[in-house]
């Protein structure tokens, strides 16, 4: 691989993956410990925020698709970053539409603001947990070769 384009591609995978940390681990739990945020006020931040999280990600995997593509690249970069990309779109396409319903659902008052957490939920943060260890992956990999 080219080393402008696995630099490249390097560089943005761990800016992708800090952003990732900084948001789902930190942020999304802490704020709602926050005093005076109440789960209407913390679901109303968290959409605004993780909806630029995943335009930023989106946006980010394509400067890593290209990258990959016009570098060269062994076949695991190519695994890893078809393996994060498709991570990504079962988040947008299929997980956050649901999440949205339901915090749609919750700020009407359709649904208690106090129920359990939603099934998407849970799907949403094992895609991340995983789509963590693909970027810790692909980042390593960017970097070998």
């Amino acid at each position: 691989m080219n080393t402008t384009s696995a630099a490249t591609a390097s560089a943005v995978t761990f800016v992708w993956l800090g952003m990732v940390l900084g948001i789902s681990f930190l942020e999304a739990p802490l704020k709602f410990r926050a005093p005076g945020v109440t789960i209407p006020i913390g679901l109303g931040i968290g959409r605004m925020v993780f909806r630029a999280l995943n335009l930023v990600e989106a946006a980010l995997a394509v400067v890593v698709i290209v990258a990959v593509a016009v570098g060269g690249a062994p076949v695991p970069v190519i695994a890893l970053t078809a393996a994060v990309a498709v991570l990504l779109l079962v988040q947008l396409l299929f997980v956050r539409p649901r999440l949205n319903r339901r915090s749609d659902r919750v700020l009407s008052g359709a649904e208690p603001v106090d129920g359990p957490r939603s099934h998407d939920h849970l799907v949403y943060v094992a895609l991340e947990i995983v789509k963590v260890g693909v970027l810790i992956a692909l980042g390593i990999a960017l970097l070998t070769v």
